[in-house]
């Protein structure tokens, strides 16, 4: 039998802390959460122990991860701001509060916010606006002021939840709504 078929073999390479454990070992489990998307170090360590690791295996794999330079909380950061910012028009505000919530340090959230341009974002939110304006709700807008400033109140929330600052909702509403009055 070959050495990485021999089932006492594999089961010696398992985890050595914890020979009974089955299943795969901390650094495969690691390496399949990498392949589905880029983790933050603390996302990492969390999954590693919910999945029944002990501290000093997580420790071991996560040093093993930063030896071979497969975990980094600047790279996760900007990746996660340029995907999340792009694809589902998340706003700083949001984008703020997801990187915390992954445990990324202030000053990389800091530096990772400042390139976002605020141009773009402004873009970004406008045309989330004018997809919620659709036919009908142009025409209940046109044609009463209180569905007008109901309106306005449910995009400017839109747009809040979704991560951009309440001057900037209100911005962008407003040149929207005013735009359909104009034209």
């Amino acid at each position: 039998m070959s050495e990485s078929t021999d089932p006492e073999q594999t089961h010696e390479r398992r985890d050595d802390k914890n020979p009974d454990r089955k299943g795969p070992t901390a650094w495969d489990s690691a390496l399949r959460l990498l392949g589905v998307r880029a983790r933050s170090r603390q996302e990492m360590r969390e999954r590693l122990t919910r999945k029944g690791f002990d501290a000093d295996t997580v420790d071991d794999v996560m040093e093993r991860l930063d030896r071979h330079q497969l975990i980094d909380d600047a790279d996760f950061a900007s990746e996660w701001v340029r995907s999340r910012s792009r694809n589902s028009g998340r706003g700083s505000v949001a984008l703020r509060h997801e990187l915390r919530t992954k445990g990324i340090d202030e000053s990389i959230i800091g530096d990772v916010l400042a390139d976002i341009d605020p141009d773009a974002e402004r873009e970004i939110a406008a045309g989330l606006v004018d997809r919620k304006l659709t036919a009908s709700t142009v025409e209940r807008i046109a044609a009463d002021r209180t569905e007008h400033e109901k309106a306005k109140r449910r995009l400017v929330g839109m747009l809040v939840r979704r991560g951009y600052s309440q001057s900037l909702a209100f911005d962008v509403v407003g040149e929207a709504l005013s735009a359909l009055r104009s034209g």
